[in-house]
């Protein structure tokens, strides 16, 4: 039997999420389930795929990946399942799937493209897909293949020979900043040469391992558990003092 994890834009005040667990359990009440996170911020497609994108990885081959965030979709309105490196995931067709990918999933079906059908696709219409997957059922039984997805644009790195420029693509809890400049990036352009990181109006002169390698009120930088470069201020929130966010430009550049 397999694992249902659950993701959703839903928040922890309403009914949602109950609703949701309760026509799992309907359906297959001995199918585990458990929650990755609800405060996703409410349609926010690169939160999700950030937050999702960090941890899927981290569960069994064959772990079944539920997304309610923005859950009615394109303009299309149409929801999809899919597999991606030993991976399923239902969604909607709402470029969510594409960005995590980056690109075309391995394998994708459509499950439905009818908007009036119910107020709830989460519940009535992602849900069933997802326990026929965690149940061992074939993903091709859920509907026809497609190639046809929405699309959303996602900035990427540039990079030059004594330069990356990369852009926060995520603030945590904390107010640390991820960005989208990988440690690969850094080695690879940096051919082990020095390098300095420039944000707002700071320059960091080095990568640590952690946090606290810091002083107390002093900006860091630290590649994180998935290689990616974040800044944060020791013991501080990094976006509100620095007045960094979302898509705001991180540079890294090389001497010699």
């Amino acid at each position: 039997m397999g694992l249902i994890t659950f993701l959703s834009d839903f928040g922890y005040r309403d009914h949602y999420v109950a609703a949701v667990k309760a026509r799992i359990l309907q359906l297959a009440p001995q199918v585990p389930v458990l929650d990755i996170t609800h405060g996703i911020e409410p349609f926010n497609i690169a939160h999700a795929v950030h937050v999702l994108g960090a941890v899927y990885a981290d569960f069994a081959p064959g772990t079944v990946h539920l997304v309610g965030v923005n859950d009615l979709g394109s303009p299309k309105a149409a929801w999809h399942a899919a597999r991606f490196q030993e991976h399923f995931f239902v969604s909607a067709d709402n470029g969510l799937l594409p960005l995590l990918c980056d690109g075309t999933p391995d394998e994708l079906v459509i499950l439905g493209t009818n908007h009036h059908a119910t107020a709830s696709p989460t519940r009535d219409l992602l849900v069933p897909a997802a326990v026929h997957l965690a149940q061992g059922g074939a993903l091709a039984e859920l509907g026809p293949a497609t190639t046809e997805v929405y699309q959303l644009l996602n900035r990427q790195m540039r990079l030059q020979d004594n330069r990356i420029t990369g852009h926060v693509v995520h603030v945590d809890h904390y107010g640390n900043l991820i960005t989208d400049i990988s440690r690969t990036a850094i080695e690879v352009v940096g051919r082990d040469r020095p390098c300095t990181i420039h944000f707002a109006r700071e320059t960091v002169r080095e990568i640590v391992p952690h946090f606290q390698a810091a002083a107390p009120g002093e900006a860091v930088c630290i590649f994180n558990s998935q290689d990616r470069l974040c800044i944060g201020i020791n013991q501080g929130n990094a976006s509100e003092l620095l007045g960094l966010h979302f898509d705001s430009q991180i540079d890294v550049r090389f001497v010699g």
